[in-house]
């Protein structure tokens, strides 16, 4: 939480000079006792979940393909799908850790998932689309159709 307006911390008013000390205002009272009683690992580890990743688009001659930086997953966690020229690419992974000693058991659980859905263009031959996972890239092939594929250049004589 951070102060808009500047306010005195611990006394260091101007008014201390008269002998009064002041009280520190309620943010930054409330500033201290989460940083003294949680630290900066409360706020740094409170959403661990996988956002939205990173997409390449790109587009050549025979093909798109569709990138997604996406570590840490296996192949059984997405779920790639095609309905009415939307592909859609979602994952969700569930974990669950359990450490026990002789004084203490700790159990930690977690669960985080995304969806990205992107509108294909007529072009694409969706009954040969195929995807494939190798090093945290998620790699999605999008043939083009015979007639959208480039042509090559071709000279016309002028007669």
């Amino acid at each position: 939480m951070s102060n808009l307006i500047p306010t005195a911390k611990n006394g260091s008013d101007s008014n201390s000079s008269l002998g009064f000390r002041s009280l520190p205002s309620l943010s930054s009272w409330m500033d201290d006792i989460f940083n003294r009683s949680f630290g900066n690992e409360f706020v740094s580890n409170f959403n661990t979940g996988i956002t939205l990743p990173a997409v390449n688009v790109l587009d050549n001659d025979e093909e798109y393909i569709v990138e997604m930086a996406v570590p840490g997953l296996k192949k059984s966690d997405f779920d790639v799908s095609i309905d009415n020229q939307l592909l859609t690419i979602s994952a969700e992974k569930n974990t669950e850790n359990e450490d026990t000693n002789e004084n203490f058991t700790r159990r930690e659980f977690g669960y985080s998932s995304f969806k990205r859905t992107f509108s294909l263009p007529e072009t694409v031959e969706t009954d040969k689309v195929n995807a494939k996972y190798e090093e945290g890239i998620l790699k999605v092939t999008l043939p083009k159709r015979e007639e959208a594929k480039k042509k090559p250049l071709r000279q016309i004589k002028i007669s």
